[in-house]
This record gives C-alpha cells, sequence and structure tokens, in this order.
C-alpha cells in the first residue's frame, strides 16, 4: 500500500486564519480519502460493507463529481464538464456509484485527483483577491441569495467527512487497514 509519510499529512494550523483552518480541513479529509483508497486493486474498490452498495472506489467517483459541480455550478456559475455533462442525473442519480465498478483503479484515482486539483486552484485563484471567505459565488437561490466561499468549501468538508466515515468501514473490511492517517 502506499502511504503518505507521517510528516506529510496534512494539518490544519492550530491558530491560523479562517481560510487556512478551513482549507486544512478540508485538505485532511481528501487525505484520508486518499489514503484509505489507495493500493488497491478493483476489487478493493469494489467490496461492500453489508447491506450498503457503496464502494471505495464510488465515493472518489462521487466526490470527484461533487469537487467539479460545486465550484462550476456554485461558485463559477457554469455547466459542469466532462464526464458529469452527459448523465442523466434525474433518471440515475446514482450514476458515479453505479459506473464506478466498470472503471480501472487508476482511471477512478486521477478523475478525483484531477478534481480537486481544479477546485484547489478555483479557491487559491478567489482567495488571489484578498476578499477572503465572504466572497459570493455565482449561483443565485430562488431566494435571491448566493453562497460565500466559505459556505462552499465547508459543504465540502462536511460532504468529505461523511464519506470518509463510509471509507473507514469498507476499507477495514478490505483488508483490515484502520487509523485515521498513516502517520
Amino acid at each position: 500500500m502506499t502511504q503518505s509519510a507521517a510528516e506529510e499529512w496534512p494539518e490544519p494550523p492550530l491558530a491560523g486564519t479562517e481560510a487556512a483552518a478551513v482549507i486544512g480541513a478540508l485538505e485532511r479529509q481528501r487525505a484520508t480519502l486518499a489514503w484509505k483508497t489507495s493500493g488497491l486493486d478493483a476489487a478493493g474498490l469494489r467490496a461492500t460493507v453489508g447491506a450498503s452498495s457503496v464502494t471505495l472506489g464510488g465515493l472518489l467517483k462521487h466526490l470527484a463529481h461533487v469537487e467539479d459541480s460545486h465550484f462550476a455550478r456554485l461558485w463559477l456559475g457554469v455547466p459542469v464538464g466532462e464526464p458529469w455533462d452527459t448523465v442523466d442525473w434525474d433518471n440515475d442519480p446514482d450514476w458515479a456509484y453505479r459506473t464506478a465498478a466498470q472503471d480501472i483503479p487508476e482511471q477512478l484515482r486521477t478523475l478525483w485527483r484531477e478534481s480537486a486539483a481544479r477546485s484547489r486552484a478555483v479557491v487559491e485563484e478567489a482567495l488571489s483577491t484578498g476578499d477572503g471567505l465572504d466572497q459570493l459565488g455565482a449561483y443565485v437561490t430562488r431566494a435571491g441569495e448566493r453562497p460565500n466561499l466559505r459556505r462552499i468549501l465547508l459543504d465540502l468538508v462536511e460532504e468529505y467527512a461523511r464519506h470518509v466515515g463510509h471509507a473507514d468501514l469498507i476499507r477495514e473490511s478490505v483488508d483490515g487497514l484502520t487509523g485515521e492517517d498513516p502517520g
């Protein structure tokens, strides 16, 4: 299994800025997902626990979609790109989970890594303006409200935290790997 060295494990600052704390928490969740899905073959990425159909590969694909869609739709106000733009989400809301079993493990990891990299670039660009987390995204609700960058990032932290819990259980069932970080 490929593991990050303990000194490379992302840790949010103990007394950093609000942006550094929120981004640090998100990076720690991303790193945990990467660790929990590392080193597994296709069978490992397709494993399930109990009655759930959630797999580690499905989590990678789902979170890649979440990364891309949150920033495209909510922040930039643009359509989400490939492969998400060709999916009929109304008729197949579990497409990412369902189709991950057909993907090669490295394709899933690359899809997720590239989506997270796009998100990081968007956040870095937004924060380079000096306007911080209070900046408003392009999306407008029916009530005329727009999400700020803080809300979008916190929603991602929440989404990852939920699914990293699933990843913990699934990975333990595959090969016994437990823990919060490889350190």
